[in-house]
């Protein structure tokens, strides 16, 4: 598995990095380490870089987590999630009482996920294609559904700061007892108050695309960033 870190405003003025708040980090996609074809290109530094670290590492200092503990997460305010691994019934138990304790949390889900990789379906490095969140979802009052039939294509979904360029994106629905769910951008976007966090999904992850990534995937990645993470998304 491979790790990915978060991102941050470009409109907020560059700090020292030793002023920056940490950003813990898990996912397939390789924003932090990069396309590395072997451990010798990871060690390295050899393998593509993705395009989203340096503009992540703006305003956060980066933490990479191979799995959700309340050891792993203590300490924690922010944390990002793309396209990660299906998560442990304790992975689920700890991510869900660490939100409500207060984190924030920005979370790629895509249902059908898009994007190029050098490497073929069922090698380990490859980013997860399908996404398999559907127990703590559900349990924030969310369901991810996917149409089969919805054609391929990058497209653009509005927001009130600008569009988000998807891919064959999912939808959100409420389900059972949701939480204090908002559900927007053509059913794309949920952001929820749960507990005394905060956490902004998308149900898509093509702007993070590495390779040709759409020229309003940086300016997404910031807006998405401040809408989990700064204080006025309480």
């Amino acid at each position: 598995m491979w790790w990915l870190p978060g991102a941050c405003s470009a409109q907020q003025a560059p700090a020292a990095a030793s002023e920056h708040p940490d950003l813990g980090l898990m996912g397939t996609i390789p924003i932090y380490w990069g396309e590395s074809g072997n451990v010798s290109e990871l060690l390295g530094g050899n393998g593509q870089t993705h395009w989203a670290r340096d503009e992540l590492e703006k305003s956060y200092r980066v933490r990479p987590l191979d799995t959700l503990t309340p050891e792993a997460l203590a300490g924690l305010k922010f944390l990002l999630l793309a396209q990660p691994r299906a998560l442990s019934a304790a992975e689920n138990v700890a991510l869900d009482n660490w939100v409500r304790g207060g984190g924030h949390l920005l979370l790629f889900a895509d249902p059908m996920l898009t994007g190029e990789s050098q490497f073929a379906i069922g090698d380990r490095r490859r980013p997860q294609d399908v996404i398999l969140l559907s127990p703590i979802l559900g349990h924030w009052g969310l369901e991810l559904q996917f149409d089969v039939e919805r054609p391929e294509g990058l497209a653009l979904v509005e927001t009130s700061a600008g569009p988000i360029p998807v891919n064959r994106p999912g939808s959100f629905v409420a389900v059972g007892t949701p939480a204090d769910c908002t559900i927007a951008a053509e059913a794309v976007l949920a952001r929820c108050t749960i507990g005394e966090g905060r956490v902004v999904l998308l149900a898509d992850a093509a702007l993070l695309n590495l390779h040709d990534p759409h020229p309003q995937s940086a300016d997404a990645l910031a807006w998405l960033m401040d809408e989990a993470f700064l204080e006025h998304g309480k």
